[in-house]
């Protein structure tokens, strides 16, 4: 099975099963100020999961690209990957534990064919503390599929500290069988969606971890250790739970089912291999990598490769949804990858090249992926000149770091850290550089060093999560709305030229890139500001109405992202009467305020130029 048959025989079976079948989100989320990227299927679902109609129904599935900033530092094994897609499936309070084990054990085994007694599942033990259940359903319902198949299921507790215990079913706590956005219960901010999930696990052998130097021989071994016997493909969360503002968890008002698979996973498994990077995903970047390095995908050089391949592949995705590398937001981890990728090129001797970055991307990304989400012939020419000038920077920053390198008698842990987030050197060069000197570099200062920025970084990161999702009943909403008045306002000022390039919202402020040639006057500042606060002052009625794409343009709607939108769409009219007397309609995907009253006055602070031929325009609430 190839990479594109396992994708559209993931979405036919679920089409076949009463799913609407949606394109994938972009990598960058728009107007959703509590996270940097789309790292899961579920996120972009959040509103429907909170009880928002979604304009396909209540059965939604797709293939969602997505990008996870915190596996960079895991890249290099045989399964983590930055960039991967989530084959995904939702029930939006339509079915729910049954019919989702069932489908995707089915899915696995007859249209995948894996073996189901290579199959091994996990479930939630419950919790007394936030008063949610042990999921016996989940086990029947595993133990009547498994009986079904010839195979006797048993369920264990404790497998962590007592092993497999001949067990196919296994308790876990919610580190392991809890999922959110936020991650554990204690971690989700108020208003957040979880809940209790069951995984399904690939068994590649006991050998694995019998085997004589493995580190893991002589300990238990289950489904959720590190020993690389068992593979997880796939995670079917129930999410049914709100967390409430006193930290307790309330039942959503709909039952929701939430499936993430990832598709390297399925298909390493599906080819026999544990090995992500030996699959078609990823052997056209390996094997030019080698070409380059002329070094083979053997022992040694397997860690660098697979972070080569993996960097490349998200930084072309990125570039692709709009990334440009930067100091700062999602550019800061565009830049990271590209630079990483070109240390572990020159440590494996490929030299400074800027073009080499491309060469590979273009025969192993563009090509593998081409008709799926690149245009190898359109897209070639940005994503060349993205890596290519990037690169070059990097070149002139990694001989400076060298120079820094040579300037210290002494490598220590702290010199180690500065090269590493400075210059981007990763460790290993530097122990390598300081072998070369007479030194050993002292990797448990480093560490420390890495963790103070780690932490530093993770609490930022929580702060802008918990005050983004915290607000988004309330401010961000108010937000969402002024956007589409925003765009009527300067659509009214400036012209109908005026076309949304995009926006983002936290809770303390408004940003929208607009089409425009030329800096607005203070005159015409001043009219936009006012005119929106008017149509807020006659407190408009916000509707919201599903459409036909075709039938919603044909109507005055507008959408700048019309690629991104499904056949039938939600518009959203702002306006005394919808049809006729309204001063917004616009394809949109919410939240919304019910009248423009609710917003209350806002204020125009800043209008600035984005980019050629684009400005940007900040606003406020007023006080």
């Amino acid at each position: 099975m190839t990479p594109d048959q396992l994708r559209q025989s993931y979405l036919d079976f679920f089409e076949r099963n009463g799913h609407a079948i949606v394109p994938s989100a972009p990598l960058v989320p728009e107007n959703d100020p509590t996270t940097l990227f789309t790292g899961s299927g579920m996120q972009p679902m959040v509103p429907y999961l909170l009880g928002e109609k979604h304009p396909k129904g209540t059965r939604i599935a797709d293939s969602q690209k997505c990008f996870r900033s915190q596996d960079i530092e895991e890249v290099g094994d045989n399964r983590h990957t930055t960039f991967f897609e989530m084959l995904g499936n939702w029930s939006l309070g339509d079915y729910f534990k049954k019919e989702q084990l069932r489908w995707f054990f089915t899915f696995l085994t007859k249209e995948v064919k894996l073996d189901p007694q290579k199959l091994f599942v996990t479930v939630f033990s419950g919790s007394e503390e936030l008063g949610i259940p042990r999921d016996s359903e989940s086990v029947a319902i595993w133990k009547e599929l498994f009986a079904e198949e010839g195979i006797t299921a048993t369920d264990v507790d404790n497998a962590e500290q007592n092993g497999m215990n001949n067990g196919r079913i296994f308790y876990y706590g919610e580190k392991k069988n809890w999922w959110s956005r936020s991650g554990v219960p204690a971690n989700m901010p108020a208003g957040e969606p979880g809940g209790p999930d069951s995984e399904v696990f690939y068994d590649f052998g006991a050998e694995l971890q019998l085997h004589e130097g493995s580190p893991f021989k002589d300990e238990p071994c289950h489904v959720n250790c590190d020993c690389g016997r068992f593979l997880e493909i796939g995670n079917s969360v129930f999410m049914q739970y709100q967390k409430q503002d006193d930290g307790s968890f309330k039942e959503l008002p709909q039952k929701n089912v939430d499936f993430g698979g990832g598709l390297e996973r399925i298909l390493a498994v599906a080819q026999q291999t544990q090995d992500v990077f030996e699959t078609e995903l990823f052997t056209g970047t390996i094997q030019q990598i080698e070409k380059l390095t002329a070094k083979k995908y053997e022992a040694e050089h397997k860690h660098s490769m697979r972070v080569i391949a993996d960097h490349l592949k998200a930084a072309v995705f990125l570039i692709k949804d709009g990334v440009v590398p930067s100091n700062k937001a999602q550019g800061y981890f565009l830049r990271r990858l590209i630079r990483r990728a070109t240390v572990k090129l020159h440590q494996l001797g490929a030299g400074l090249d800027p073009k080499s970055l491309f060469t590979i991307a273009d025969a192993g990304v563009l090509q593998t992926y081409d008709g799926i989400y690149f245009d190898r012939d359109q897209d070639r020419q940005l994503i060349d000149t993205v890596l290519s000038d990037e690169a070059e920077k990097f070149t002139k920053s990694l001989e400076k770091g060298l120079r820094f390198f040579e300037k210290h008698d002494v490598i220590d842990g702290k010199i180690a850290f500065d090269l590493y987030q400075t210059y981007g050197f990763p460790l290993e060069i530097t122990v390598e550089m300081a072998q070369q000197k007479g030194q050993q570099v002292d990797v448990e200062q480093f560490t420390k060093e890495f963790d103070k920025h780690k932490d530093l970084s993770r609490t930022a990161s929580a702060a802008m999560f918990k005050g983004g999702l915290a607000d988004h009943s309330e401010i961000t909403t108010k937000y969402h709305t002024a956007t589409h008045l925003l765009q009527a306002a300067l659509r009214k000022v400036l012209g109908k030229h005026v076309q949304q390039k995009g926006s983002n919202i936290t809770a303390e402020r408004l940003r929208f890139d607009f089409s425009h040639n030329q800096p607005m006057t203070a005159d015409e500042i001043k009219h936009v500001e006012q005119q929106i606060n008017d149509w807020i002052t006659a407190d408009l009625p916000v509707t919201m109405k599903l459409m036909q794409k075709q039938a919603a343009l044909d109507s005055g709607a507008i959408a700048f992202f019309l690629e991104k939108y499904p056949d039938e769409v939600s518009v959203y009219t702002i306006g005394k009467d919808a049809e006729s007397d309204w001063i917004s309609k616009e394809f949109c995907g919410g939240p919304h305020v019910s009248s423009t009253g609710v917003i209350g006055p806002i204020k125009l602070i800043k209008e600035q130029a984005s980019s050629a031929g684009v400005r940007r325009i900040y606003i406020q609430l007023a006080e």
